[in-house]
């Protein structure tokens, strides 16, 4: 099979600054941040967008290498829509072939999901891409479970992943860079029957 020439775009979603790095609501950047160290490379701001970018490919070169743009939009999670489209604009990437990963609240700790459009289930970073791009994208879906008692969901998503969380948290993290990999690589069947599990 000879490589493609049509990129992807691969957002993790979470919001800027060392204040949130460690927050459930970031793990989109946690994947982002692991997938650039795989493809070798190092984020930089992106003209026009309020963004970082790698650019990069995925699989084996020269046989089923695949053309990626990873972005990690600098807003706030809730505007995160706006940088997101700027990149699809300039990099011509169609909306049907953005992966957005995110952190999601009704599926338990660590637990992926992968699907192509649906709701945003009230996730504000969702709800600002499906504004600006419709629902028609794939979304990697990182579950980090329902908050304990009676705590509030943003104070929850904007707290740190537990210590009993954190030993699991790489190896999730990892998890999670793979089914990018797979959805971009191998399709949406083929991924979810790996790892919607």
């Amino acid at each position: 099979m000879a490589a493609t020439t049509e990129p992807w775009l691969i957002a993790g979603l979470g919001n800027p600054g060392p204040d949130y790095a460690g927050n459930r609501h970031n793990v989109g950047f946690m994947v982002a941040d692991l997938l650039a160290g795989r493809m070798g490379g190092t984020f930089k701001s992106a003209k026009g967008a309020r963004a970082q970018v790698l650019e990069g490919r995925i699989g084996v070169p020269g046989v089923s290498s695949t053309r990626v743009i990873l972005a990690k939009p600098v807003s706030y999670m809730n505007v995160s829509g706006g940088p997101t489209k700027a990149l699809l604009d300039f990099y011509g990437v169609p909306a049907g072939r953005l992966v957005a990963v995110h952190d999601e609240l009704d599926i338990d700790y660590g637990v992926l999901r992968l699907k192509l459009g649906g709701g945003d289930n009230g996730h504000n970073g969702l709800k600002s891409l499906t504004k600006l791009l419709g629902r028609d994208y794939y979304r990697v879906r990182f579950g980090v479970g329902r908050p304990p008692g009676r705590m509030q969901v943003a104070d929850y998503v904007l707290k740190n992943f537990s210590s009993a969380e954190r030993k699991e948290l790489d190896y999730f993290v990892d998890r999670a860079a793979d089914a990018c990999e797979a959805l971009v690589l191998e399709g949406l069947e083929r991924a979810q029957s790996t790892y919607n599990s």
